[in-house]
């Protein structure tokens, strides 16, 4: 197990993951695929569980080589925009008392996703938006890089041993730790391979995310497993 940071003195800062860590999205990522899909007449299921383990450009290659990619992706995020615009979502229980009880400054959101479509689920949802959000535009390398990771640090003025990532992916997951940070699982019945900490849902963790940032390390919570 890699040592959490608990440097004395040393601020704490906190990074989100945005979609399965604080919003869930599941079913409107499924409706926007199944939508996807039928603009090109494919099974929208066998679509979606190509989707669910590759990048965009890459399950268009699979799944419609001989469309230009361009084009896919042109629809792909018009209906993504479009599900901000009108589709129903929800925030995880326990992130917005998280993330309105961290200090400001202190947290940044990095997605895979677009910042103008974080601020309209955000908005939907009530959540607030941090001053620090690293989204798809922003980085030359998604996860599981960990540049995203390390950018967000970077604009928040923290080093990588002081940042606690927040996660539900694997990719996710092994951005944080490529970039040298601890990670915790949250969202999952069982925890992704790597992380530090597992908890099955968000509202679990909230406790131990605020006492990280302020001070000493938490006791762990019921619910919560440390991974060796």
């Amino acid at each position: 197990m890699i040592s959490e940071a608990n440097r004395p003195g040393a601020m704490r800062y906190v990074l989100f993951d945005v979609d399965g860590t604080l919003i869930d999205a599941v079913d409107n990522q499924r409706l926007v695929w199944h939508m996807w899909a039928e603009r090109y007449g494919l099974d929208p299921d066998e679509v979606y569980r190509v989707a669910l383990r590759t990048r965009p450009m890459e399950t268009f290659a699979q799944v419609a080589p001989d469309q230009d990619p361009r084009e896919c992706l042109a629809v792909l995020h018009e209906l993504e925009d479009e599900d901000v615009r009108s589709g129903v979502y929800t925030a995880f229980d326990g992130a917005s008392e998280l993330l309105n009880a961290l200090p400001p400054g202190a947290w940044a959101l990095v997605t895979s996703n677009y910042e103008h479509r974080v601020r309209g689920r955000f908005s939907r949802t009530g959540l607030p938006v941090p001053k620090v959000v690293v989204d798809a535009a922003a980085v030359t390398e998604g996860k599981p890089s960990p540049v995203p990771y390390l950018q967000a640090a970077a604009q928040l003025g923290a080093q990588p041993e002081n940042c606690l990532v927040i996660e539900d992916a694997p990719s996710g997951v092994q951005s944080g730790l490529r970039a040298g940070m601890t990670v915790w699982g949250v969202n999952t019945p069982v925890a992704v391979e790597g992380v530090h900490r597992h908890f099955s849902s968000l509202y679990e963790v909230v406790r131990d995310v605020l006492a990280f940032v302020s001070g000493p390390r938490p006791h762990r919570l019921e619910g919560a497993t440390t991974v060796e």
